[in-house]
């Protein structure tokens, strides 16, 4: 039956990410959680927040940060419709803004195509995090037989023009991705267990942190060779 890998573009004006997030205060992580991404693709075939997501529960992901973005903080207050005379509360809100990740899933060929199938015909709208961040571009890129690290190094570097021209002639690309078989990580707890909003439950899983560098002629900085002062 054998494994694909399938390949995301995330990318939005915003995008939330929050997999620590409590009460007023709700943050960001620097990249797009794996939790948030499976709830992406579960909007997309369709599976409601009470239905169990037992089929996803036994992907590989990871995610290559492209364009990192920039940190935006917003306040905004809320208070309950049916008591006007009710204090306002003041909530905190953290995005991501003009970010492009590389987000890939490997797991069994039949269930990758079916989510590639999914994403080409969501059934419910698809969100960057949150309600309030669309994608502003198609979402998937494709389905390839490649394991996840392979796939995710050989995606074109997907940043756009305005980014490429501001940065270096090499490009560290920063990748976070599900531990493999015998390697040590970071815990994290990201696993979705359950999206019921009456009882979420996140179990933990191994982050490991790569990098590639990519070349990127499109760089209008001066060049710089670290090694020129050593020539003779």
């Amino acid at each position: 039956m054998g494994r694909k890998t399938l390949r995301l573009r995330l990318a939005g004006p915003m995008q939330s990410w929050g997999t620590s997030s409590r009460f007023t205060r709700r943050a960001t992580d620097a990249v797009p959680s794996k939790s948030g991404v499976l709830g992406m693709l579960a909007a997309a075939k369709g599976v409601r927040r009470t239905e169990p997501l037992t089929e996803l529960l036994d992907v590989r992901f990871g995610v290559r940060t492209d364009q990192p973005g920039t940190l935006l903080r917003d306040f905004q207050t809320t208070r309950p419709l049916d008591d006007p005379a009710a204090n306002a509360t003041l909530a905190e809100r953290f995005y991501l803004s003009d970010a492009i990740f590389l987000a890939a899933v490997e797991g069994d060929a039949d269930l990758i195509d079916g989510l590639a199938d999914a994403l080409r015909r969501p059934r419910f709208q698809l969100f960057l995090g949150r309600r309030s961040c669309p994608p502003s571009d198609k979402v998937l890129l494709d389905a390839v037989a490649l394991p996840l690290e392979e796939a995710i190094a050989g995606q074109p570097w997907l940043a756009r023009a305005h980014h490429r021209r501001r940065s270096p002639r090499r490009v560290d690309l920063e990748i976070v991705r599900d531990a493999g078989t015998g390697e040590q990580g970071d815990a994290v707890q990201d696993v979705p267990v359950s999206f019921d909003p009456r009882h979420r439950r996140y179990e933990w899983r191994q982050v490991v942190h790569d990098r590639i560098v990519v070349d990127n002629p499109e760089s209008r900085l001066p060049h710089h060779d670290p090694f020129a002062a050593f020539e003779v």
